[in-house]
C-alpha cells in the first residue's frame, strides 16, 4: 500500500512512472539490459538523454537559443559555478535574498571574492514574504533569485522586472514546471530534480546560449558549462537512471495537461490546506497570504507538543514527512506536481479531525 509522501525532497513520484520503470527494470525496451547497467555512451541512453532534454525545452516553450544540461552536485554546486563562470572582476552579483538557499548562494559568492550587492531581502521579517521592490547596483553581472523557498514557504508570483541587458538567473529547484512562466525572461535556470521532475541525483540547468558569450575565460574543465554542453551532459558519467526517470516524469506532465494542467492541479491541492489555515485559529500559517507557495506549506500548532503529536498521528494514518525543516520547526506539507489530489484531501480531513480532538 502506498503512503502519502509530503516530503520536501526527495519527493513523491507519479505512480505510473514507478510502474513503468518497474516493468523495464530488467530489460529496457526488450534489449535485455537495465538502464542501471547500460553505457552512458550507448545509442539507447543517448536517445533517453535527448528525449529528456527536448521534453524540458518543449514544456518551457523555449527554442534552439537555449540548451538543457543534466549535471550532478545539486543546486549547491550551481551556487559556486554560476558566479565563477558569469561574474567578471569588474562586475557585481546582484542577489535578492529570500531565505536559506539564497543565503547559501551568497556564501559561495563571498568565498570566490566576487563583488556582491543585496538588491533586496526579506530577512527583516524572517523571510516570510517576497520583496516587491529592489535596487540594482551599478555594473551588475546578473540578478539571482530563488523562485520558491522550501523552508519558509514563499513563492514568487510574477517574474522580476529588470532591464533586458541584465541576465536573470533563478534557482527553481522546488517549483520548476509547476506552472506556466515566461521562461524566456531567464538566462539561466537551475535546480535539483528531486522535487518536481525526478529522483535525487540529477541537477537540471537550462542556459540561454547568448549568456555563454559572457563567460569568464580560464574555467577549470568540470566547472566550465561549455565542457558539458559540448558532450551533451556526458563528459563524465551522468546520473543515468535519474535522467531516465526524469524523461518519464516529463512525459507524465505532458500527458496531464502540461504546465497549465500542473498549475490547476497544484492550486487545487494547495487550496485544501490553505482554506483550513485561513479558517482555523488552531493552525497558523507562517507566510503573508500574497506570497504563499503552492509547493511547500509550513504551519504551526499552538504548542510544540501538539506539533509532535500531529506529526506522529499523521504518520500512523499513512501521511509521512510532515515535520518542518529543522531550522524553523513546526509542520510542513510539500505538495509537488506528483502528489495525488487524494493526499491533499486526506491531509485536510485529518487536520480538521485533529483540531476537533485537541482544541
Amino acid at each position: 500500500m502506498r503512503v502519502h509522501n509530503f516530503s520536501a525532497g526527495p519527493a513523491v513520484l507519479p505512480e505510473e512512472v514507478l510502474k513503468e520503470a518497474q516493468e523495464e527494470l530488467l530489460s529496457y525496451q526488450g534489449i535485455g539490459l537495465s538502464v542501471l547497467e547500460m553505457s552512458h555512451r550507448s545509442a539507447e541512453f543517448k536517445e533517453i538523454m535527448e528525449d529528456a532534454r527536448n521534453r524540458t525545452l518543449k514544456l518551457m516553450g523555449l527554442g534552439d537559443d537555449y540548451t538543457t544540461l543534466f549535471l550532478q552536485g545539486g543546486a549547491s554546486l550551481q551556487f559556486y559555478m554560476i558566479p565563477l563562470n558569469f561574474c567578471p572582476e569588474d562586475k557585481v552579483v546582484n542577489m535578492i535574498d529570500t531565505g536559506a538557499w539564497s543565503s547559501k548562494a551568497i556564501k559561495e559568492i563571498k568565498l570566490l571574492n566576487k563583488k556582491l550587492h543585496i538588491a533586496a531581502s526579506s530577512e527583516d521579517k524572517n523571510f516570510t514574504y517576497i520583496p516587491k521592490e529592489w535596487k540594482l547596483s551599478e555594473n551588475p553581472a546578473y540578478l539571482h533569485i530563488t523562485t520558491n523557498n522550501t523552508i519558509r514557504g514563499t513563492e514568487w508570483k510574477t517574474d522580476p522586472d529588470i532591464p533586458d541587458n541584465i541576465p536573470l538567473i533563478a534557482d527553481m529547484s522546488s517549483n520548476f514546471l509547476s506552472k506556466p512562466l515566461d521562461f524566456s525572461k531567464y538566462d539561466l535556470i537551475y535546480g535539483g530534480a528531486q522535487k518536481n521532475i525526478g529522483p535525487a541525483g540529477a541537477t537540471f540547468v537550462i542556459i540561454k546560449k547568448s549568456l555563454l558569450e559572457k563567460q569568464n575565460p580560464g574555467m577549470s574543465t568540470m566547472m566550465d558549462y561549455n565542457t558539458h554542453i559540448k558532450k551533451d551532459s556526458a563528459f563524465n558519467t551522468p546520473p543515468c537512471f535519474a535522467i531516465y526517470i526524469i524523461g518519464k516524469v516529463l512525459k507524465w506532465i505532458e500527458d496531464n495537461g502540461g504546465l497549465e494542467g500542473m498549475k490547476k492541479r497544484n492550486e487545487e491541492k494547495a487550496d485544501y490546506i490553505y482554506n483550513i489555515l485561513d479558517e482555523s485559529d488552531f493552525y497558523q500559517g507562517t507566510v503573508v497570504p500574497e506570497d504563499r507557495s503552492m509547493m511547500n506549506i509550513p504551519f504551526r500548532l499552538p504548542t510544540e507538543e501538539l506539533e509532535k503529536k500531529f506529526i506522529a498521528e499523521a504518520a500512523d494514518n499513512g501521511m509521512l514527512t510532515l515535520k518542518g525543516h529543522r531550522s524553523v520547526g513546526g509542520c510542513r506539507a510539500s505538495l509537488y506536481n506528483s502528489l495525488p489530489m487524494q493526499a491533499a484531501q486526506d491531509l485536510a480531513e485529518f487536520m480538521q479531525k485533529f483540531e476537533k480532538k485537541n482544541k
